[in-house]
């Protein structure tokens, strides 16, 4: 019976990725837990993703500690999936992606906690000048010495039906007759399917033999691509003919200056610092590792670009 099965906290489960964790996991009979911020709003479709009573919407934000130990208490298993790519106030990238990891693990081991997942990025470990790489890898390190029974994946950029990349170069190109390629566009990137990462966190929490436990896998998709081809694709796939701009570093960062300080920055500094470095596997295939086969940006995109 439904009741009788295990529980499992999707912290951030509300967003792009955590709707394909908690499908998958419901499917399997997981007893789901959805901590978020506003999660009983942006997460409603998720509630007939489930048989009546298997998902619950817990609207929290992470950082209220004592709201997330009470859902930890009650788990057998936890994911962590919270992240965010601009630092503001207190949803900042040391409290987002050090402390509350760290804090993650210390509950999962306080209540015995079965199996703990997280979500990190896949980036270059000498990536030091940005505060968000810096951040990840602080997180990591932290949860390990908590946790050292973690599985933590390292996915590059994902894409999927609900991205903010591949849909926010492909809502550019609706308004601009210019594409930017900041850097030339040199930049590597290796993206990889939002479903395909949700597999790997499924094959985690399901592993019984603790062959995932303390390990770190990096995800990225099939094929490895320049930013340049990336647009490229987007381009042929839409029909669309713009003209490419490229924007030295330099210069980047002037203009990351200014819009870097809006509410939802299109561009920071801390961003162009990324850029400089490539976002591609570095180590073995996460996805091999774990038994699943990736399926190609050519095929998906496709399927919701306009």
């Amino acid at each position: 019976m439904i009741r009788d099965n295990p529980i499992v906290t999707v912290i951030g489960g509300a967003g792009f990725l955590g709707s394909y964790v908690v499908r998958r996991l419901a499917k399997l009979g997981f007893r789901i837990q959805v901590l978020s911020r506003n999660a009983s709003l942006k997460a409603q479709k998720l509630n007939i993703a489930g048989a009546v009573g298997q998902i619950a919407l817990i609207d929290s934000d992470a950082t209220n500690y004592k709201k997330l130990e009470k859902c930890i208490e009650k788990s057998d298993y936890v994911v962590n999936l919270i992240g965010t790519l601009y630092s503001r106030g207190r949803q900042n990238f040391e409290a987002l992606h050090h402390v509350l990891p760290q804090k993650v693990a210390e509950l999962c081991t306080k209540h015995k906690v079965k199996k703990f997942v997280h979500v990190s990025a896949l980036l270059s470990e000498d990536a030091g000048d940005s505060q968000y790489a810096k951040s990840k890898l602080a997180g990591e390190k932290a949860i390990l010495k908590h946790y050292p029974n973690a599985s933590i994946l390292r996915p590059s950029v994902l894409f999927g039906a609900e991205d903010n990349f591949i849909n926010m170069f492909n809502n550019m190109s609706k308004i601009s007759l210019f594409m930017p390629l900041i850097g030339g566009g040199n930049t590597k990137f290796q993206p990889v399917y939002v479903d395909d990462v949700a597999a790997s966190i499924s094959a985690c929490l399901q592993d019984k033999e603790g062959i995932t436990n303390g390990k770190i896998f990096e995800l990225g998709g099939p094929k490895v691509y320049s930013m340049r081809a990336i647009m490229e694709l987007i381009l042929k796939i839409t029909g669309r003919k713009r003209l490419f701009l490229s924007i030295p570093f330099p210069i980047a960062k002037t203009i990351a200056c200014f819009t870097g300080a809006l509410p939802k920055p299109l561009l920071t500094l801390d961003q162009v610092n990324l850029l400089k470095h490539d976002n591609i596997l570095t180590k073995q295939d996460g996805l091999k590792e774990l038994g699943i086969k990736p399926r190609h940006l050519e095929i998906i995109v496709p399927t919701y670009l306009s």
